[in-house]
């Protein structure tokens, strides 16, 4: 339904500073910045968070506090280049750390910089490419169906400019907060960042947690009841079939351990019990999570491709400021030429087939990722299960074709690493151009700002990826990449056969009970294979934001203040890990030793200590916090 009577917040014939030098420059430092934090922050926990309302805060205290420059579209245009890192190394993380993994047991080369740049570029590019004919169908006439609600809520704070130095203070402090305490933590190891206990009266169960600050970000962004689906999937694993396991397999030698259970348990615990058969239960759910979750969207999949194809190319032919997009031929001319890219260059391991699959199915999901998010919102976009259903079919048709061997699979992994960023980055521009609707941006100016972004984060990506890898490697404790491993298992199992199916198929039929009982199956599944510590902390985080939305305020409005001031400070959290994060790896990876000695350091109990001292901190910027109490 197009909104005939919707007036944009700044006039189409009203011309304002936009694509300045003030905020491309800024746009690109917070396209490095969030870009970096969310690759840290995916790889460890399975998930990253919007940039889009941060990157617009920062933007206002710089450019209105610091720079007394006095244009909502310049803030528009830096929130809009920056918010495509978080995008793009969104769709990288959950795809292209299978690439690390295989050269590290040694059945491929490692991935080049060229190559993992060369990938995100092509997908980068074509989700901005495939998204910006859907403007008019998408954004225009559906203004008053599709709500997008990340687009909007980041309207409201840019129009909200006055209050943006403020706003910008709480997250540069979260992110000072949370740099301090991690590197005192992970740099100096003044005390652990995992704690952990077995529980020996109850065999096979323990419990933990990470007391790490961006995982109570996460929580707190989440909420309780998205963060308690995490912890129910954790619980179910730990204090269910972890137990299960030892009471009952005591002296069953399970593929694909190679000694018995007893023995797991005695010499590796806990862990023992979950990566050799929990994190493979977890996989299955995890899959059968994704694909429940496309299956139930089918309809919406179907209407939405069949409007944006009968709509298709419509919004070009605007004269007005706020009507003007990328012109058809530039885009076209740009799919051309990314698919001759993907086939002729030899850095891309893809071949005229896989650069067919790739167009086909990244339009066909950029079409579907740009109207669900609408509906949905990009937290609850299931590009991962658009990305296995991806994989299982190009496999499948890469084997049937003789393509088959590691190289299939890398091929696999690359179709699948292109479409992961390309429906990303076409949920995130599609946010971004609906945010600039509201506040009377000009369209081709935001399609341009978000180029630049694709490219920017695709450039430094793959260091960062590269970085990483060296500090800690891909499927350690540190970062366990549970979207890359998935996506492996997953091409290695069509490709070879060589899963432990039933213990798969014990995660898809937990994933289908979980369904069936109405409960969220995606965040139950990953909280499942995900070990319990990282559920414990964003429970914590989603606890305390629930107290506030139950707490008794002075107002309606000072009650959300509070909880917009807890996700702000939560996002500092976040970024603010995310960076000392990739800082340590480059230590790490020079050699450099940053670590205490053994006898200054505390145990387990100075790790809860200083997380619960964290944990109050957030209370600090929200109900201790005298200037939203008023």
């Amino acid at each position: 339904m197009d909104d005939k009577n919707f007036k944009p917040y700044i006039p189409a014939d009203k011309v304002m500073p936009e694509f300045t030098v003030y905020s491309v420059g800024l746009g690109i430092l917070l396209v490095i910045l969030f870009g970096a934090a969310n690759a840290y922050l995916g790889l460890r926990v399975g998930m990253t968070v919007s940039a889009a309302i941060p990157a617009a805060v920062i933007s206002m205290g710089i450019i209105r506090v610091v720079l007394k420059r006095d244009s909502i579209l310049e803030n528009n245009m830096v929130q809009t280049i920056g918010s495509a890192g978080e995008a793009l190394a969104a769709g990288a993380i959950f795809t292209m750390p299978a690439l690390f993994m295989w050269a590290k047991e040694g059945l491929s080369d490692m991935p080049s910089l060229t190559e993992i740049s060369l990938i995100a570029l092509c997908g980068g590019i074509l989700g901005v490419l495939f998204m910006v004919p859907l403007r008019t169908a998408l954004i225009v006439k559906e203004h008053g169906t599709l709500a997008y609600p990340e687009g909007q809520a980041c309207a409201q704070v840019l129009m909200a400019g006055e209050e943006g130095g403020n706003k910008a203070s709480t997250v540069f402090i979260g992110l000072g907060v949370a740099a301090g305490y991690k590197f005192i933590t992970d740099g100096m190891k003044l005390f652990p960042s995992e704690i952990d206990w077995a529980i020996p009266a109850y065999r096979g169960a323990g419990i933990g947690a990470d007391v790490l600050p961006a995982l109570a970000g996460v929580g707190y962004i989440c909420g309780a009841k998205v963060s308690s689906y995490l912890l129910a999937g954790g619980a179910t694993a730990w204090f269910v079939i972890m137990p299960l396991m030892a009471l009952f397999g005591s002296d069953l030698v399970i593929f694909p351990a190679s000694v018995s259970v007893a023995e797991l348990w005695a010499t590796g615990g806990t862990w023992g019990l979950w990566s050799n058969f929990v994190r493979y239960i977890g996989a299955g759910a995890v899959a059968a999570g994704g694909i429940i979750t496309l299956i139930k969207t089918l309809p919406l999949i179907v209407r939405t491709f069949r409007d944006a194809i009968s709509g298709f190319g419509q919004n070009t032919k605007g004269t007005l400021r706020t009507e003007q997009d990328i012109p058809m031929k530039y885009l076209l001319g740009g799919i051309v030429v990314i698919a001759l890219v993907m086939w002729l260059v030899p850095a891309i391991p893809v071949n005229l087939l896989g650069a067919l699959i790739i167009i086909v199915f990244g339009f066909f999901f950029a079409t579907v990722s740009s109207r669900m998010v609408g509906l949905i919102g990009s937290s609850n976009n299931p590009v991962s299960g658009m990305s296995i259903a991806t994989l299982l079919i190009a496999t499948m048709i890469l084997k049937a074709t003789g393509n088959g061997g590691i190289g299939g699979m890398i091929a696999a992994i690359t179709i699948g690493s292109v479409i992961c960023i390309t429906a990303a980055m076409a949920g995130d521009t599609s946010q971004d151009l609906k945010t600039g609707y509201l506040v009377g941006a000009t369209p081709i100016k935001q399609q341009v700002g978000q180029l630049i972004g694709a490219v920017v984060s695709a450039l430094t990506i793959g260091g960062v990826l590269y970085l990483l890898n060296m500090a800690w490697g891909y499927g350690s404790a540190e970062l366990p990449a549970p979207q890359a491993t998935l996506m492996k298992m997953v091409v290695e199992g069509v490709m070879g056969d060589n899963l432990p199916w039933s213990l798969v198929f014990t995660g898809v039929c937990i994933a289908i009970v979980i369904e069936i009982l109405q409960i969220p199956v995606l965040p139950f599944a990953i909280g499942l294979y995900l070990p319990i510590h990282l559920s414990v902390p964003i429970m914590a985080g989603g606890l305390i934001r629930l107290y506030l939305e139950k707490r008794k305020a002075s107002s309606e409005k000072a009650r959300e203040d509070m909880v917009q001031s807890g996700v702000l400070y939560s996002s500092g959290l976040i970024a603010g890990e995310g960076l000392i994060g990739v800082l340590l790896a480059v230590f790490a990876a020079v050699g450099a030793n940053l670590a205490l000695p053994e006898n200054l350091r505390f145990g387990n109990f100075g790790g809860l200590i200083a997380f619960i001292l964290l944990l109050l901190t957030m209370l600090k910027f929200t109900v201790w916090n005298k200037k939203l109490n008023k």
